[in-house]
C-alpha cells in the first residue's frame, strides 16, 4: 500500500470551475478572484479580504503596509517555517526569534513580553498543524509593553500596540473561544498552497479587524497597491469604456492572485465544511490508535478551540533524532509518507548567519528531535488510515527491538 503525505483533493466541481474561467476569456485577476475575496471575507467575518500569490507575500504586503522597515523589530516563532521569519527581513527588519513554550509547539506566551522593545513593532505568532495560539495571552502581553509602543504611521498609531499578524497559513476554518481564524488577531494571512485543506495551487489571502479610523475599503485599495505595481487600476477597472488611463503611485510589487486560482478556491470553499469534517474524523481515528501507547500528540480540539486539522504531528516521549528518523525509514518501507514540522529556524544555515543559535531555544530542539507528522488528508480511506497506524506502532516496536514487550501492547489496542 501507497500512502500519499498530503496529495491536493481535487474534485469535478473545482475542474468544472477551472473549465469555466478558461472559456470565460478572463485568466488573471478579475471577477472570480473578486468574488473569492468577497466569499472568504464572509467565511471569516470580516469586511474585506484581499487574495494573493501566497501566504508569504500576504504578511510581507501587510508589514509593508504598517510601515515597518529598517530599524523595527518583529518578533516571530523559532518553531516554524521560514516564511514567518523571512518576511521580516524581507521589508528589512530586525527577526526577533522566541522559543516555543515547554512541551508546546506554539510560541512561549510568557517570553514574548521580555523580547518586546521600543523597536518592536509587530508579533508573528504561528497558528501550527491548524490549532490556533492563545492570543488573549499574546494580546496580554503586548498590551503590558504597550506605554514603550512607538508607532511609525499612522495604522500602528491607530492599533496603539504591537500589531498581531497571525502566521494562519495552516488555520483556515479554526476556531478561538467562539470565533474564527481570521477575525481574532489585527491581521490574519492564510495560505491556498497545494497542501494546505484549502488550495488554490498556490495562494493566500488576508483579512483584517476594523482599525479605528480606518475605512477598509481604504486599506483594501492600499493593499491593491502594494500587489499591483503601485497602479491605480486593475486590469478589470480598466476595461470599463474609456477608463484605459492608470498612474503608478509607487514602485511596489506584483504578487496577485488570478482568476483561475479563485476558480479552484471558489469550488473548494463549497466543500470546505465536508473537508474539515472528514478531517476531524481521520484525526479521532489516529487519536484513539495511538492512545496509551507513549505517543504525544498535539491536542486539535477543546473546550476553547477547534482545530482545522490540517496536520498530524505527533512526539515519541523520549527518543531522539536518530530513533525518529528510522521510524522515519521503516515508514517509507512500508509506503507509507510522513514529515517533520518543523525545523527550527536556528538549525537552517540562512539563520545561523544570521546569529541564531539553537542552543538559545531549547524548548523547540525538544519539539523537534523526535516529531514525526503524519498523513491526513481527505483521500485517505478509513483502511488506510489504520494502515498507517499499525505501521507507526510497527515501526516503532522493530526500532526499539523487534517483537520485544512494546509491540505486543501497541497489538492489544484497538485500532
Amino acid at each position: 500500500m501507497e500512502i500519499a503525505f498530503s496529495p491536493p483533493d481535487i474534485s469535478q466541481a473545482e475542474i468544472d470551475e477551472v473549465i469555466d474561467t478558461l472559456k470565460s476569456g478572463w485568466i488573471t485577476t478579475g471577477p472570480k478572484t473578486k468574488l473569492f475575496e468577497k466569499k472568504i471575507a464572509e467565511y471569516c467575518f470580516t469586511n474585506k479580504a484581499v487574495t494573493m500569490n501566497s501566504a508569504t507575500a500576504c504578511m510581507e504586503m501587510t508589514l509593508r503596509l504598517l510601515g515597518v522597515s529598517e530599524g523595527d523589530e518583529v518578533i516571530t516563532s523559532a518553531y516554524t517555517y521560514t516564511a514567518s521569519a523571512s518576511v521580516i527581513d524581507h521589508v528589512g527588519a530586525k527577526i526577533v526569534l522566541v522559543d516555543c513554550g515547554r512541551d508546546s509547539f506554539h510560541i512561549d506566551y510568557d517570553a514574548i513580553a521580555d523580547a518586546i522593545t521600543e523597536k518592536t513593532k509587530a508579533i508573528i505568532p504561528v497558528d501550527i498543524a491548524g490549532v490556533m495560539c492563545d492570543y488573549d495571552r499574546i494580546l496580554k502581553a503586548v498590551n503590558k509593553k504597550k506605554a514603550q509602543f512607538r508607532p511609525s504611521n499612522k495604522l500602528q498609531e491607530a492599533l496603539g500596540r504591537v500589531v498581531i499578524i497571525a502566521d494562519a497559513a495552516h488555520s483556515l476554518g479554526a476556531t478561538y473561544k467562539g470565533r474564527v481564524s481570521g477575525e481574532v488577531a489585527d491581521f490574519t494571512s492564510f495560505s491556498f498552497h497545494a497542501v494546505k485543506n484549502l488550495t488554490t495551487a498556490e495562494g493566500g489571502a488576508v483579512t483584517w479587524r476594523p482599525i479605528p479610523g480606518f475605512d477598509d475599503e481604504e486599506i483594501y485599495k492600499q493593499f491593491m497597491l502594494l500587489i499591483l505595481h503601485g497602479q491605480s487600476k486593475d486590469a478589470l477597472a480598466k476595461t470599463k469604456l474609456g477608463a484605459w488611463e492608470y498612474d503608478i503611485v509607487s514602485p511596489a510589487y506584483k504578487c496577485n492572485m488570478t482568476d483561475i486560482m479563485a476558480s479552484l478556491g471558489l469550488a473548494q470553499l463549497k466543500r470546505y465544511p465536508g473537508i474539515l469534517e472528514r478531517r476531524k474524523q481521520i484525526i479521532e481515528k489516529y487519536d484513539r490508535g495511538f492512545d496509551g501507547i507513549g505517543i504525544d500528540i498535539i491536542k486539535h480540539y477543546d473546550e476553547d478551540s477547534t482545530s482545522s486539522g490540517h496536520l498530524y504531528l505527533t512526539r515519541l516521549k523520549g527518543k531522539n533524532e536518530a530513533f525518529r528518523n528510522s521510524v522515519i525509514e521503516k515508514m517509507a518501507e512500508k509506503g507509507i509518507a510522513t514529515n517533520v514540522h518543523y525545523k527550527p529556524l536556528p538549525m537552517h544555515t540562512a539563520y545561523k548567519n544570521l546569529g541564531f543559535d539553537v542552543k538559545d531555544y531549547p524548548n523547540a530542539f525538544e519539539m523537534y528531535e523526535n516529531e514525526i507528522t503524519l498523513p491526513l488528508h481527505t483521500l485517505l480511506t478509513d483502511q488506510e488510515v489504520e494502515y498507517v497506524i499499525r505501521g507507526m506502532k510497527e515501526s516503532i516496536g522493530t526500532i526499539q527491538g523487534g517483537g520485544n514487550v512494546l509491540v505486543q501492547e501497541i497489538f492489544e489496542k484497538v485500532i
